[in-house]
């Protein structure tokens, strides 16, 4: 395996603009991992199928290809939210961890964001960063980046969502959010995108150094 960024956080904290600076960067594949939980949470959804059934959402993660990810649904609020409810499901989590795994292993390495990398998917990987903001942070970030295509959202509504999926993320069985014990914290509340990807790419060039 090569060297491995796993870089962990909340929604809109940042960390996959981050982790996409520093895979172009260093030359390096980039696995938004969220949109793995998309895809399955938006698979479901379209079948007619309850996001909070277990086996539903295991079936769907079983089926998913890397293909799926480059549907241009992932990329909205509701598949998001689809993302957080599928989850929490161990089942589903399970499926998709050698997809993630295979990922990391290539040769040369690879950077994967998402909220369980450091602590589950590659624990051994030697450059960990958990990128966070306050709630009020994130959700002013992610209504700015939807409010386009979706006008009648508001900032209330955003931090709403913000704050629903950090409790279930973080309280769920399988694979919490959380900090691992070895990774450093980067917060990005005060940090435009430039200073906040600067901080990360000393991090990380400090761990490969």
């Amino acid at each position: 395996m090569g060297f491995v960024v796993a870089i962990d956080g909340p929604a809109a904290s940042g960390k996959g603009t981050i982790a996409v600076r520093l895979g172009a960067a260093m030359g390096l594949p980039v696995l938004d991992t969220g949109l793995l939980y998309r895809a399955v949470g938006v698979a479901v959804a379209a079948a007619g199928g309850d996001l909070d059934d277990p086996a539903a959402a295991a079936r769907a993660a079983a089926a998913l290809r890397a293909a799926d990810l480059d549907a241009p649904a992932l990329r909205t609020g509701p598949a998001g939210e689809a993302a957080s409810r599928v989850a929490v499901h161990a089942a589903v989590r399970a499926a998709l961890i050698d997809f993630q795994r295979a990922f990391a292993a290539r040769d040369g390495g690879a950077i994967l964001d998402g909220r369980d990398i450091g602590t589950v998917i590659t624990p051994d990987a030697p450059a960990k960063l958990f990128v966070t903001a306050t709630p009020q942070v994130r959700a002013e970030r992610r209504w700015r980046q939807l409010r386009d295509a979706q006008p009648a959202l508001t900032y209330a509504d955003v931090l709403e969502d913000i704050l629903r999926r950090d409790a279930r993320d973080s309280g769920r069985e399988s694979a919490p959010l959380r900090m691992a014990a070895d990774a450093v914290l980067l917060d990005t509340t005060d940090l435009g995108i430039d200073a906040a990807f600067d901080a990360a790419r000393r991090i990380v060039e400090a761990a490969r150094g």
